[in-house]
């Protein structure tokens, strides 16, 4: 279905799918995977038979922790819809222990405001749930040795307002005011609503380019992912200004491509980096963004001095240590079915 107008998608998904899928869906299948965002309660409701097949909840994210704005504050049903599918699955697998346990604690404080008592036992169900993340690629793109001149630094998330434009453009402020020697990328996809901070970003990095004389960063969605994983690895600093995060996948990409990783000590970030990769958050975008400046600045003499820290040992992450925790699990399942 398209990525468009979630509220609807969140509950309407169950209603198309019985509609146009029918004949799929009522085919005879060992095991569903669904993930959170499908209204699998209903779509059981309107399929009868899909409630007799093991099926496996899959949250990538959790609507309990993601930030709001005016536009797009989730309501009850953004909530509702994922937690029904999570009590009527045979299990339940989240990609953090960040994602898990925001989960539970938002669907415990849900339950409680809710007008009528819900048995206790019904919030215990939930706690039955495993960590699975995403798999990395088993052989992740050659490392380089990194160029001499200006740190390379990328930031590489979706153009949207849950991943900080607000704190990035604060960042870019700074680096341009001290006249630090980075280049900075800015890429990812964009959509119909971009926040007006990354046409600012853009415009700024552009003059100051100009100004220091160097070339000025890729901007933008890259198509192609040789051209993409080619820039991942020339860059010395990957940079998230994230405000949510469930796993990560941009910055553990750009890891096993290299780059060092400058990340907030918050969301699932603290579950894979090591403390000395993380930065503090302070009271506000400005103080934070002083915070990631210094950063900066020690990763720029660290350079000149060939002294960059170490890369992150991602391996409990590549698919042939995940693969098998996710084929362990399909197997329980599978072998509900063969009860």
């Amino acid at each position: 279905l398209s990525p468009r107008h979630f509220s609807w998608r969140v509950r309407g998904n169950s209603l198309l799918w019985a509609l146009t899928e029918k004949d799929t869906l009522e085919q005879d299948y060992d095991l569903l995977i669904a993930t959170s965002m499908v209204d699998l309660s209903a779509l059981r409701g309107f399929i009868p038979s899909l409630a007799q097949i093991p099926t496996l909840v899959y949250f990538h994210e959790n609507q309990f922790a993601y930030p709001s704005n005016r536009q797009t504050r989730p309501n009850v049903e953004h909530l509702l819809v994922p937690m029904y599918a999570a009590l009527c699955a045979n299990h339940i697998a989240f990609n953090s222990h960040y994602n898990r346990s925001t989960f539970l604690a938002g669907a415990e404080a849900l339950l409680k405001q809710l007008p009528d008592k819900i048995p206790e036992g019904c919030y215990q169900q939930l706690f039955q749930s495993t960590v699975l993340p995403v798999p990395l690629p088993q052989h992740a793109p050659k490392v380089k040795v990194k160029a001499k001149g200006p740190l390379q630094v990328v930031w590489n998330h979706r153009w949207e307002y849950d991943k900080g434009p607000e704190l990035l453009l604060q960042v870019v402020a700074k680096v341009i005011s001290a006249k630090l020697p980075i280049q900075l990328h800015i890429v990812g996809e964009k959509f119909k609503q971009v926040p007006p901070q990354f046409p600012q970003i853009i415009e700024q990095l552009k003059r100051y380019s100009a100004q220091i004389d160097i070339p000025p960063g890729q901007f933008g969605y890259i198509e192609s992912s040789a051209e993409y994983e080619d820039l991942l690895t020339r860059c010395d600093v990957v940079l998230s200004t994230a405000l949510h995060d469930f796993q990560g996948l941009a910055i553990q990409e750009a890891c096993l491509a290299g780059c060092i990783p400058l990340a907030p000590n918050a969301l699932a970030y603290p579950d894979y980096l090591p403390q000395s990769y993380l930065y503090s958050l302070a009271d506000n975008d400005q103080q934070t963004a002083e915070v990631i400046l210094e950063r900066l600045r020690l990763l720029i003499a660290a350079k000149e001095q060939n002294s960059m820290p170490p890369m992150v040992d991602l391996n409990s992450y590549r698919g042939a240590v995940i693969g098998a925790e996710y084929e362990e699990v399909f197997l329980q399942l599978l072998a509900k079915r063969g009860n």
